[in-house]
């Protein structure tokens, strides 16, 4: 059972969300919250595996509640949930650790199918943004410290292969059809990827490769 907590100061969001997960057979909303501060107490107090986090909120937003909650060395993954596109906000909250965002309008399977596969340690990023978002993550110029050198030479061909799919914004799905190899074995040279760069998720190994300069921007 996946458990969900549900983040946003409108309460007939968080009741439209609640009523939709509520006949999904694999998730529990463990609870709900109004504010960032409210967000991360209930974090630590339900242990959800997901939490699907709104980024404006007054008080504490959801990008600081995000931090608080990943700082606080808990399992938990943020979803975020966002109106804009390219909210600044977004970028903020990536970089704090969230697996991903999604747009508030995103249809309703995705969000089922987003909220299993963040639940499950990959990241998901709204599929129209997904390169442009991460590159704006990295600065604007290569940072290749002997530390980022010596992470990346711990890679095999193979991995860095992946690593490259992974800076395009490609799916473990994607990346199987791309260099003929199943999902799941896809699924296994991901993990060691992370493993090495030492990355939380994908999103970051992404990060890493254009910060480094071993994916080329656009």
């Amino acid at each position: 059972m996946i458990r969900v907590l549900l983040v946003d100061d409108q309460h007939l969001v968080r009741e439209g969300f609640a009523r939709l997960l509520r006949d999904v057979p694999d998730i529990e909303v463990v609870g709900e919250a109004a504010d960032g501060a409210s967000a991360v107490t209930q974090a630590l107090e339900t242990q959800p595996d997901v939490v699907l986090m709104d980024v404006r909120m007054p008080g504490m937003d959801g990008v600081e509640a995000t931090a608080r909650i990943v700082r606080a060395g808990e399992r938990v993954r943020v979803l975020m949930l966002t109106t804009f596109d390219l909210d600044e906000a977004v970028h903020r909250a990536l970089q704090a650790g969230a697996s991903g965002f999604l747009l508030k309008d995103t249809p309703y399977q995705q969000l089922i199918h987003a909220i299993r596969v963040v639940s499950q340690g990959n990241s998901v990023l709204a599929p129209s943004v997904t390169r442009r978002l991460i590159e704006s993550l990295a600065p604007p110029r290569p940072q290749r410290t002997a530390s980022d050198a010596e992470r990346l030479s711990r890679l095999t061909d193979r991995e860095r292969q992946v690593l490259a799919l992974i800076a395009e914004g490609m799916s473990n799905a994607e990346i199987g059809r791309n260099i003929f190899l199943s999902e799941a074995t896809v699924k296994t040279h991901v993990g060691r990827v992370l493993n090495k760069l030492g990355c939380r998720d994908r999103v970051q190994a992404a990060v890493f490769a254009f910060r480094t300069g071993f994916a080329a921007r656009s």
